[in-house]
């Protein structure tokens, strides 16, 4: 999900309610404590330089249990960051913590916004040896002439 569009998601909002991909949900007292922009400015295995820039939420689960964020404050967040910060218009990560600080992306569901889980990948797969994953079929749902006795087949 870009910036952009969870900006235009928050003002039909009544609430800003969070879950992880799994189900469960981010505890609706959680804190946006952070909103920042990231730039990952890295070589790949194959020898390319690359940048990528994404836009980090970070998500903070305190006791403080009275605490409920509504969308007009996170929208106004999001404009103060775009203000000071010149934040653009990116893809957004959010961090939170579980037994350790997980990044995730982030989708939309209608009502809730979740945590989508992340994956490794290499972005230089034809520099690396490994080779292309082969397509599984199961041999039963082959749509193949069958071999018959007198067929030539055999």
């Amino acid at each position: 999900m870009k910036l952009s569009e969870i900006k235009g998601v928050l003002p039909t909002l009544n609430n800003v309610e969070f879950q992880l991909e799994n189900g469960s949900a981010v505890p609706e007292h959680f804190h946006v404590t952070e909103i920042g922009q990231i730039t990952k400015h890295f070589i790949d295995c194959g020898g390319v330089t690359r940048t990528e820039k994404t836009v980090n939420f970070q998500l903070w689960d305190a006791n403080d249990y009275e605490h409920r964020l509504k969308p007009t404050k996170l929208l106004n967040i999001i404009k103060l960051s775009e203000e000071k910060l010149g934040i653009e218009d990116a893809e957004i990560e959010v961090e939170y913590q579980g037994e350790t600080i997980g990044k995730f992306d982030l989708d939309f569901d209608g009502k809730h916004f979740i945590l989508k889980n992340k994956q490794t990948a290499c972005l230089a797969s034809d520099a690396c040896g490994i080779p292309a994953e082969k397509q599984k079929v199961k041999l039963s749902e082959l749509n193949s002439t069958r071999c018959t006795p007198n067929s030539g087949c055999c």
